[in-house]
């Protein structure tokens, strides 16, 4: 039975595999065609790392139909519409919004973009991925993009620790051959979910795919080895980079989001960071001037999920900020938790689920993106799962969480050696 909260979710699949999913957002205006794909750089080998968001740039330099670039683009943008694409760590995104009464040729575009890319002109997209890898590095070639950094040592050699751009040497030598090699290996029907959502029929919708989509090679569902366990921690990379600010990320191993301790774990985030009367805003940036801003949140992956706390404080305040981030923690799993506070916490839960019918980039990536790896819980299962956490459940969470040995910290800044020895200090004796 479906509830009152839920919108309607059809899936059909065609005969190549290729599984098609309808949203059903009749009160929306405008309507979302996505594309995922199961591929990035969790899939990769150390020697391929950054060949999945090679592909997906390669991707955009014309079609069959539309021979370049400004083709394609054209095409996309006389509907109204922009052509949005994004690699992650486990899953690549091809991305169209537009009226719906121009979804079927949305798909068709789709449809177009993967079964007949020229994959030309890769020197000059190369020189575009090489200028985005330059972003994340100093002038001697040093990784200063510091939830990389943060990965990378959480990780280690496990393709979950890779960066999603790769290393510069890898781009530098991949070849169009390199390019379709990988395509043919992800960009199978089995191995992607096309998902429509918003204003559509789910019949219209199947139709164009089976004009559109048929004919892609069924390809097979990409598999992953389980990430390893963790080492014993806390551990603690510094890296030196001039400048006023150190930009922090402190990156806990979590349960995955088919874990039943995951709802608590949402609730946790909340009550650790669920708007500006919550402990990280409230206690380290209001309070105490320690930061002018600092997050938290929850990245989830099929077998696991990290919880996150980023930030940017003055270089004087690093290890202040630690130290009180630390307490902060402490508090949550020493049993400092409210009743009031997880009330709030279930609340803003609820509003920020509801907002996401309201969002049909949102609906898509919940009944697709996540459906990749397996089915999504409804939106009134996911509310109902957070508002029946307990207190203790909440504690239980942090305890299970925030522990010394699931605990990461990348801090990339200009620190003195005396305060970087402070640093350390700090974090060895979390406990």
């Amino acid at each position: 039975m479906t509830h009152a909260l839920d919108p309607q979710v059809e899936t059909a699949t065609l005969d190549n595999g290729l599984a098609v999913t309808t949203v059903a957002l009749p009160h929306l205006h405008t309507a979302v065609c996505a594309l995922f794909v199961k591929v990035g750089a969790r899939f990769e080998r150390a020697a391929d790392n950054g060949l999945s968001h090679f592909v997906e740039h390669m991707l955009f330099r014309g079609t069959e139909r539309y021979p370049t670039s400004l083709d394609l683009q054209t095409a996309v943008e006389q509907l109204g519409s922009s052509l949005h694409a994004e690699t992650g760590r486990d899953r690549s995104l091809y991305q169209l919004s537009l009226d719906p009464e121009e979804v079927e040729v949305g798909v068709a575009l789709l449809g177009e973009l993967m079964g007949a890319p020229r994959f030309s002109d890769i020197e000059r997209e190369r020189a575009l991925v090489l200028a985005e890898i330059d972003e994340d590095y100093d002038e001697d070639g040093v990784e200063i993009n510091v939830d990389d950094v943060a990965r990378g040592a959480l990780f280690g050699t496990d393709p979950l620790g890779q960066r999603i751009l790769g290393p510069r040497a890898n781009i530098e030598r991949f070849t169009e051959g390199d390019v379709r090699r990988h395509f043919a290996a992800f960009y199978g029907a089995r191995n992607m979910r096309l998902c429509v959502a918003g204003p559509a029929s789910h019949a219209r919708v199947v139709a164009a795919a089976r004009r559109s989509l048929a004919g892609l090679p069924a390809g097979s569902a990409a598999r992953v080895a389980a990430p390893p366990k963790v080492a014993a921690g806390p551990t603690l990379r510094h890296v030196p980079d001039p400048g006023a600010q150190t930009d922090l990320t402190v990156l806990f191993r979590a349960p995955a989001e088919r874990d039943p301790a995951y709802a608590a774990l949402l609730a946790l985030l909340r009550v650790l960071d669920g708007g500006m009367s919550t402990r990280l805003h409230y206690e380290l940036a209001d309070q105490r001037g320690l930061a002018y801003s600092v997050h938290a949140s929850v990245e989830p992956y099929d077998d696991v999920s990290l919880l996150a706390v980023t930030a940017s404080t003055a270089n004087a305040k690093v290890t202040a900020f630690v130290r009180e981030l630390l307490a902060v923690l402490d508090g949550l799993r020493g049993g400092r938790v409210t009743e009031a506070e997880l009330a709030t916490a279930k609340a803003r839960y609820r509003y920020e689920a509801l907002a996401t019918l309201d969002d049909a980039a949102a609906m898509a990536e919940w009944f697709g993106g996540a459906a990749l790896d397996r089915p999504p819980p409804s939106l009134s299962q996911r509310i109902a799962a957070v508002a029946a956490v307990t207190v203790d459940e909440v504690v239980g969470a942090a305890r299970a969480v925030f522990t010394p040995g699931r605990m990461v910290i990348a801090a990339v800044g200009s620190l003195s050696k005396a305060r970087v020895v402070e640093l350390r200090r700090v974090v060895r004796d979390w406990a």
